[in-house]
């Protein structure tokens, strides 16, 4: 059940990583400055210590893990040179978000976290029905 609880946990974060990046599609200044920045998720699998793989009573999976990281990926250049903030050109740096993109994301996270509380709910019943055997 813990891979399940990590990757629900997962697919949620990557739900929440593409809607800031959609709401932020337009922000030309940042905090940092400069445009915003696209974030994306990347997912590691959780390492378990020697100890507990030695342990054969307590043997399972820990998992994935999820980190939030920036994509590196040029700002788009637009010409509006009446923008407050357009360069002595008249480009605008903007964000490097395409929202196609983060939409087919944002689906696939969807799905994977609906896949992940079926998976969740099936191991949930069979432990149930498991405590039930006469």
């Amino acid at each position: 059940m813990d891979v399940s609880v990590s990757a629900i946990e997962a697919e949620r974060l990557r739900m929440e990583v593409i809607s800031s990046n959609i709401a932020n599609i337009n922000t030309t200044r940042s905090l940092n400055g400069g445009p915003y920045r696209r974030l994306s998720v990347s997912l590691y699998e959780k390492n378990i210590s020697f100890s507990d793989a030695l342990n054969l009573a307590e043997k399972r999976l820990n998992g994935v893990g999820a980190k939030i990281v920036e994509d590196t990926t040029p700002f788009k250049k637009v010409y509006k040179p009446s923008h407050p903030d357009a360069d002595k050109d008249g480009f605008v740096e903007t964000p490097n978000v395409d929202l196609a993109s983060e939409m087919v994301d944002l689906t696939e996270a969807s799905r994977g976290y609906e896949a992940q509380i079926t998976a969740y709910n099936a191991t949930k019943k069979m432990i149930q029905d498991l405590i039930q055997l006469p």
